[in-house]
């Protein structure tokens, strides 16, 4: 077997180059060499390979059967080896087809990409964009396998080795229907916790969430009668029934379907990050991709 470790690259480059000229003078002209030095090569790559690889013949060096092998492997790998180590070119967004993977709650979809998608579909109008269900304790994993380029999740609990910008903070509101009979401005501790409760749990049949330890420090509990996987099943439910839900603020900044007001119980802010992995970072796609969506919310 060839030890690659000891073969000089510069002898496969003259071995293409042979391949295709089939004349040492053309093949050194081609390479700015001189005519012994690819004599030298070709002495040199016969001694590698085992093999002649090419014979004199009437209408000049005719190619061997292991060198016919050689020849589009050969090319397919230096032309290979060419592109790694070319230097990197401007991303060009409207020439672009590249298809993106980004993993998104649904309400990380709508108040993060969803913005950025005007930006995305008149400047880079070919390229392609996959929303992928995000599952916190696959992020990593996805994101090391390649297997998508960007994650949006909350800054707590994300995981710590991987490239991460934070997009903004986020505080919580408390929302109902618009004619709802008892949500009102100037809501009471005790009225909120009277209230009856939906709450989303992506992890699937929780009843528990970051208002209820708040309210746990200060001995309260409230009624959360409904829990459900996503935000836009929630919605639904919350502008039909007299539930109420304790929900981020720009998920509903918009919304005139239902009633916010200010909740009566101080929930912690939370940051919202975009992650994505040190292979892609300085990837000018990649980098466009991230300002794109940075700037859009």
């Amino acid at each position: 077997m060839l030890n690659l470790r000891k073969l000089d690259l510069n002898l496969l480059v003259t071995l293409d180059v042979l391949l295709t000229e089939r004349n040492v003078t053309r093949a050194a002209r081609r390479l700015n060499f001189s005519q012994p030095s690819v004599s030298v090569h070709l002495a040199k790559l016969r001694d590698i390979f085992g093999d002649p690889l090419l014979l004199p013949g009437p209408r000049g060096m005719q190619p061997t059967a292991r060198a016919e092998e050689l020849l589009e492997p050969l090319r397919q790998a230096l032309e290979s080896l060419e592109r790694a180590v070319a230097p990197t070119r401007p991303f060009n967004p409207a020439a672009s087809d590249r298809t993106w993977r980004v993993a998104a709650s649904d309400s990380s979809a709508s108040t993060i990409l969803l913005p950025a998608m005007a930006t995305i579909r008149s400047v880079a109008p070919s390229t392609r964009l996959a929303v992928l269900d995000l599952v916190p304790s696959h992020i990593a994993k996805q994101a090391e396998q390649a297997e998508i380029d960007i994650a949006l999740h909350t800054g707590e609990g994300s995981p710590l080795r991987l490239r991460r910008r934070t997009l903004f903070a986020e505080r919580y509101v408390l929302a109902g229907r618009v004619d709802h009979p008892h949500l009102r401005p100037q809501l009471t501790l005790a009225q909120f916790c009277e209230l009856e409760h939906v709450i989303v749990s992506p992890d699937g049949g929780g009843f528990y969430g970051v208002t209820d330890d708040v309210l746990a420090k200060a001995g309260l509990k409230r009624k959360v009668v409904l829990s459900v996987p996503n935000f836009l099943f929630m919605m639904s439910v919350l502008a039909s029934t007299d539930l109420v839900a304790m929900l981020p603020s720009r998920l509903v900044r918009s919304t005139k379907m239902l009633q916010i007001i200010e909740p009566p119980v101080d929930v912690p802010e939370y940051e919202m990050v975009m992650l994505w992995h040190e292979r892609s970072h300085r990837d000018p796609a990649h980098q466009w991709l991230r300002e794109t969506i940075a700037t859009s919310v």
